[in-house]
């Protein structure tokens, strides 16, 4: 598994398809079991330079200014988890995955913690 340089991180941030050698951090950044945080991260990275401008450019006190980047930086995150699970599929579709893959792997590799947390719960409450 290949990390992408800093320059390809930015542009990936930004939406753009990472090269061939890195398809597999890709899937490893959408299913991890962090990839959440990694969303909000790349988010972040999205956001930053937006926030930045409305600070400098809105008139006004300077607490004004940053109640505005703050205002605006919710509303930016509130959309990001809002399409969080989109965004990761469009990341493995870019990567040359099939659409679902991103899903499916978290859902597997969910799936034995739920059949032990089932097997936990049947020796506890249930009694055959």
């Amino acid at each position: 598994m290949r990390r992408p340089d800093p320059f390809h991180w930015i542009a990936y941030a930004f939406g753009a398809g990472l090269p061939a050698r890195n398809s597999e951090w890709v899937l490893h950044d959408v299913t991890a079991p962090t990839w959440w945080l990694r969303h909000l991260g790349r988010a972040t990275v999205q956001l930053l330079p937006l926030l930045v401008i409305l600070y400098l450019v809105v008139p006004g006190p300077p607490w004004v200014r940053l109640m505005g980047a703050l205002a605006g930086a919710l509303i930016g995150y509130f959309y990001s988890v809002a399409y969080m699970n989109e965004s990761a599929e469009t990341r493995v579709g870019k990567a040359g995955y099939p659409v679902g893959t991103a899903a499916a792997t978290r859902e597997a590799r969910r799936a034995p913690d739920d059949e032990e947390a089932r097997r936990r719960y049947n020796a506890q409450w249930r009694t055959d």
